[in-house]
């Protein structure tokens, strides 16, 4: 390796001095090398040849003139950024002061009549414990469910594919989205604390001040322990699998813990299960403030809120600990997730959208369920979407659970009358609608690319319309299992209008599996009304046809129905005839819908 020339004499000249320099610096690597492959035997070259590229922080630190580069290059892109931020904050500042303060002033004023007069504050203080706790565990659930697929730390694809590729210190560059994360984090819950702050004091539950105060500790450490959470997902694999493995629990201890604060709401208290709560974590830590204000049961609320404080200046240490280890492998995972998803929302492909969470978060494995294969081919459809059902469980577990809370927001909506009957009616048809979509999945797999369809003896038409066979009969025997309770409490009109209802729901989420690409030109109509232009609301309406139709039509005739003082065989056939009639006319546009698909 000497750099002399041939026959041995030194090179001289300018030449030479640069080959010296080389030299010595390649000596001086050497050394380096020697140190770092300490499994390479220091007698041989084999450090030299094989070892690969490296650097330390004292040798050859670049991060501040990367950084201050970066800054001055994007100065224009963030000024311009800012003002981007400055008008959509405007813009959502004047609609809620415009549109939003009459019916917060009009909802104030009704809380205010229900705690005088209804009860409506004693309801709510007797709530409070199970309610806060609630909240909370389903703030941690989503806080770990967000950090499968992106997580506190998201760096964008371009600083991920090259700035962490330049000798700059990692934490340096991933720390500072950390910090990001968990500022953005407290801004909504400070606001939802004021808004709650002000609810307790309308109902003469606490004053403003006071409660305010109560509900400050909630409002700061718990999104820095979600954000704290999300971390400790994102950097360790191990966690998140168990956070896959363990969601359909968690969901079924806050189905629980809903039906703890409906039945806390009226007089069903357990006063053993709520001090348990309030101290078997930070969810019930958060809430014994707010519980002691209000005249509940929590003597020893400093200890609490002392824990608290504690446990989310501990997760936020170790969160940013954790921010600087990220693998490089995940965040470029994660941030190609982001962009797609946020590409395909803006341009309002929800079905892309939830594909890439998908892709992201992991299903879990198959499982590996056998059904006897059926003799006519006419049982085919039906046969691969039992199967693919059963290998994949959480679909069906998925309907049973929105099933679950379309029965009890119907129990409760038909304890009212008048509006508040009419909302409760809607909204759980609207879960009913959901759970039955949710066993429809075969059927939009088929239509995200119908070069699928290739194996199937029939026309596409045909194929979407038998894909609605499995949804109808599984949809129906959910409906018929949740009807038992109306029937057990003395109607047993509902074993029959609640199976109805089934049927058009799982023809809306066919028809809706096939309607095809966006069609974003429907925004734009270019015909001006006092209103501005109807194409948002025309593009709404296209999109959403089949919910609208299928939800509406049977939310008029049921509130038809539930409006007669007695209700008999004609007006559960009143009820068949509205479904007999949607599900004809969505199953029409359906295989109308199925052929353009093909066609395109």
């Amino acid at each position: 390796m000497s750099g002399g020339a041939p026959g041995g004499t030194p090179a001289t000249g300018e030449g030479g001095g640069a080959r010296a320099d080389t030299d010595t610096d390649i000596d001086t690597d050497t050394d380096i090398d020697t140190d770092i492959d300490t499994d390479v035997d220091p007698g041989t070259d084999a450090d030299i040849d094989t070892g690969e590229p490296t650097w330390t922080e004292e040798e050859d630190d670049r991060t501040a003139e990367t950084l201050a580069w970066l800054r001055e290059k994007r100065k224009a892109h963030r000024r311009q950024k800012g003002r981007d931020l400055a008008v959509f904050l405007y813009s959502v500042v004047l609609i809620a002061a415009g549109y939003g303060s009459a019916y917060a002033v009009h909802f104030l004023q009704r809380a205010r009549l229900g705690a005088d007069y209804g009860g409506l504050g004693e309801r709510v203080q007797d709530t409070l414990p199970a309610l806060f706790t609630l909240l909370t565990a389903a703030l941690a659930l989503l806080a770990a469910r967000d950090a499968l697929w992106r997580g506190p730390v998201v760096v964008p694809a371009p600083s991920v594919g090259w700035l962490l590729a330049q000798p700059v210190r990692r934490a340096a560059v991933l720390r500072p989205w950390f910090r990001l994360s968990a500022g953005v984090a407290v801004v909504p819950a400070l606001v939802v604390a004021v808004a709650a702050a002000v609810v307790l004091r309308v109902m003469d539950l606490a004053p403003l001040v006071t409660a305010l105060l109560a509900l400050l500790p909630a409002a700061v450490c718990l999104p820095l322990l979600a954000v704290a959470v999300g971390m400790a997902v994102e950097h360790r694999a191990g966690l998140a699998r168990l956070v896959r493995r363990f969601t359909p629990l968690a969901v079924l201890v806050l189905m629980l813990l809903a039906g703890q604060v409906a039945g806390a709401a009226y007089g069903h208290r357990s006063a053993v299960l709520e001090q348990v709560e309030l101290w078997s974590g930070p969810w019930g830590w958060a809430a014994q403030p707010v519980v002691s204000v209000t005249g509940g049961p929590a003597p020893a609320w400093p200890a609490a809120v002392a824990l608290l404080v504690l446990l989310a200046a501990a997760g936020l240490v170790q969160g940013h600990r954790d921010a600087g280890r990220v693998p490089t492998t995940q965040l470029r995972r994660r941030a190609a997730t982001a962009q797609t998803v946020s590409s395909v929302m803006y341009s309002v492909e929800l079905r892309a959208a939830k594909l890439a969470l998908m892709d992201a978060t992991g299903t879990g494995g198959a499982r590996r369920v056998r059904l006897p294969r059926p003799r006519s081919k006419y049982l085919v459809v039906v046969w691969r979407d039992l199967l693919s059902l059963l290998r994949a469980p959480a679909r069906p577990a998925k309907a049973l659970m929105w099933m679950v809370c379309a029965t009890a927001t119907a129990a409760l909506g038909l304890q009212f009358g008048g509006p508040e009957r009419v909302i409760g009616l809607v909204a759980a048809l609207l879960l009913g609608y959901v759970g039955v979509g949710a066993l429809a999945e075969p059927a939009r797999l088929e239509t995200d690319d119908v070069r699928r369809a290739a194996w199937s003896p029939f026309r596409f038409r045909t194929l979407m319309l038998q894909h609605a066979v499995v949804p109808t009969v599984l949809g129906a025997l959910m409906a018929l299992l949740a009807a038992v309770p109306f029937a057990v409490a003395g109607a047993p009109w509902a074993l029959l209008l609640m199976p109805v209802c089934a049927v058009p729901f799982a023809a809306a989420a066919v028809f809706a599996a096939c309607r095809g690409p966006v069609r974003t030109h429907l925004m734009a109509t270019g015909v001006s009304t006092p209103m501005g232009d109807p194409g948002v609301i025309l593009f709404l309406g296209w999109y959403a046809a089949g919910p609208l139709v299928s939800v509406g039509g049977l939310g008029i005739a049921l509130h038809r129905v539930l409006g007669r003082a007695h209700l008999d065989a004609g007006a559960v056939a009143d009820v068949t005839a509205v479904a007999a009639v949607l599900t004809a006319a969505l199953l029409a546009f359906t295989t109308r819908s199925a052929d353009r698909l093909v066609r395109h």
